[in-house]
């Protein structure tokens, strides 16, 4: 198998041969361009590479159009002519060939399923998918740390719905431990959650969860596998797609061990619609993305970003990429110039040409490159022809993705929900254990009326005088039977024996909960 990645080059006007070095492709990289330029392609000749060095891959396709990378190209393919003569100019022997998939979707239509725990998720990725204020943040870092002080495992979004129940109705308590918990953020956060299940967040959270090793799979012939995730449904739900990414990103972080340098990456990461992660998001997550692209490399883990302009990833994000391609961009207003110029402005500059002209005047397929050297280095900026890929161009039909997920290894895995006792299941059962409790005191106090009753019938039938019991509880009943206040509280105690009481009772079922 081939070292490198061959990304395109060659001609009388175009340089030679770009090559994105595996040693160094966990150095992270960009692909940017306007919509229509050809970023979709280069996105499936670099997963085709990598899955030939036998490095797995992990993308989004928004479009649907990257499922084609699971069947091999073809003569009959009405751009087959083109793409013999673009092969023929940089100098490569295109051979077709189909590639490892694995179909993902968060809704199990398209794809598997692919699920996250809530508490894997976290109170600061969940804060930014449902768009709370800081203080509505901090109530739900307070649940958070409930639920791992009363060991309420949260798995879904049932759980963290009745663990806001709980502490909505421990709100003073709480409070004097952690601050302010008010029950108007509550509610909020409820609200939140209620459009977050609307837009089929639900489908996200649960069991069994899924194992960063299925993403990391080789194939027997040595392919690395190219997980692909269904995106053009999700893209209805902007920040949970960023968000979700984002998480699995993270997660990669936490969990995979220190490696160095290594040879070839251990998984490549692409991020496409990239600007949707950083829209209006607050400075802690953008700290958050930043320390991941710094680190995470040390991890064995490449992270390519997918824009259509450089513009949308922060500068201390945009510093961390180091092998890059730029599609056309258009300069139609005074903003668009100065975007072009800035993106200009972040490549090393080539003596043959403008940069900046060179990005306007691209074409569809063709791209200004630059990728690290043997050394680590930037390359000088080159005007590149983009390599035809191997597998299909354009989206499979629906029996083939069928057909392709009913032989996949991941085939009845992640297929059925598995709903474990957690911390709805746990709230739920002291609940109810602290109504029984209840219930249980109310009849006993009816018997001991009934007891007291028949005592005092039976005293009347021999003539003799009923002796008032002991307990603090009679005393008052008997010093309660005189004045308009002892009436008052006459009726009181009987409507707290009867059906209102029982649900007074367990309206303060919150405050039973704790030490339980």
């Amino acid at each position: 198998m081939a070292d490198d990645i061959f990304i395109g080059g060659g001609g009388d006007a175009y340089s030679a041969p770009q090559v994105l070095l595996l040693d160094k492709s966990n150095r992270h990289g960009l692909v940017a361009g306007a919509t229509g330029t050809g970023k979709t392609v280069t996105l499936q000749i670099m997963a085709e590479g990598f899955s030939n060095a036998g490095v797995p891959v992990f993308l989004s396709d928004v479009k649907g159009d990257l499922s084609g990378l699971a069947v091999a190209g073809s003569e009959t393919f009405k751009l087959h002519d083109a793409f013999m003569k673009r092969c023929a100019t940089i100098g490569l022997d295109l051979k077709y060939d189909s590639f490892p998939v694995t179909f993902w979707d968060l809704f199990g239509q398209q794809g598997h399923p692919i699920r996250a725990t809530v508490a894997e998720m976290g109170p600061l990725l969940l804060s930014r998918m449902m768009e709370l204020t800081d203080v509505q943040e901090g109530v739900l870092n307070v649940a958070f740390r409930v639920s791992d002080e009363e060991g309420l495992p949260l798995l879904d979004l049932k759980d963290l719905k009745a663990l806001l129940v709980w502490v909505g109705q421990n709100a003073t308590e709480l409070s004097l431990r952690y601050g302010n918990v008010a029950a108007s953020s509550v509610g909020a956060i409820q609200r939140q959650l209620l459009v977050l299940e609307n837009q089929g967040g639900s489908a996200l959270f649960g069991e069994p969860a899924l194992q960063l090793s299925d993403l990391m799979r080789v194939s027997a012939d040595g392919k690395g596998e190219i997980n692909i995730l269904a995106a053009d449904q999700l893209m209805g739900s902007p920040r949970l797609y960023a968000t979700f990414l984002l998480w699995l990103l993270s997660e990669l972080f936490e969990e995979l061990p220190e490696v160095g340098n290594p040879d070839k990456p251990k998984l490549v990461f692409f991020f496409d619609e990239a600007h949707l992660l950083f829209d209006g998001a607050p400075k802690a997550l953008v700290d958050k993305v930043e320390q991941v692209a710094r680190l995470i490399r040390s991890k064995g883990v490449g992270v390519y970003f997918v824009t259509q302009n450089p513009a949308d990833i922060p500068d201390d994000v945009l510093g961390q990429l180091g092998n890059r391609v730029q599609h056309a961009l258009r300069a139609f207003t005074a903003k668009d110039r100065k975007e072009l110029k800035m993106a200009a402005e972040t490549y090393r500059d080539n003596p043959v040409f403008d940069t900046a002209e060179a990005i306007q005047q691209v074409g569809t397929g063709e791209a200004v490159t630059s990728f690290l050297d043997a050394k680590g280095i930037p390359e000088v900026v080159q005007r590149t022809l983009i390599r035809p890929p191997s597998s299909q161009l354009g989206p499979i039909d629906q029996p083939t993705r069928d057909a392709l997920m009913a032989a996949s290894d991941m085939a009845g895995k992640y297929d059925q929900t598995l709903d474990r006792e957690s911390a709805f299941e746990m709230l739920t059962k002291r609940a109810d254990a602290a109504a029984k409790e209840a219930e249980d005191a109310e009849e006993k106090e009816a018997a001991l009326e009934e007891q007291e009753r028949e005592f005092k019938q039976a005293r009347r039938y021999d003539g003799g005088e009923t002796t008032s019991r002991s307990t603090s509880k009679r005393s008052r009943s008997r010093s309660a039977d005189t004045g308009f206040g002892g009436a008052l509280a006459a009726v009181v105690i009987k409507e707290l024996k009867g059906t209102t009481g029982r649900r007074i009772v367990r309206g303060i079922l919150g405050g039973l909960f704790k030490g339980r």
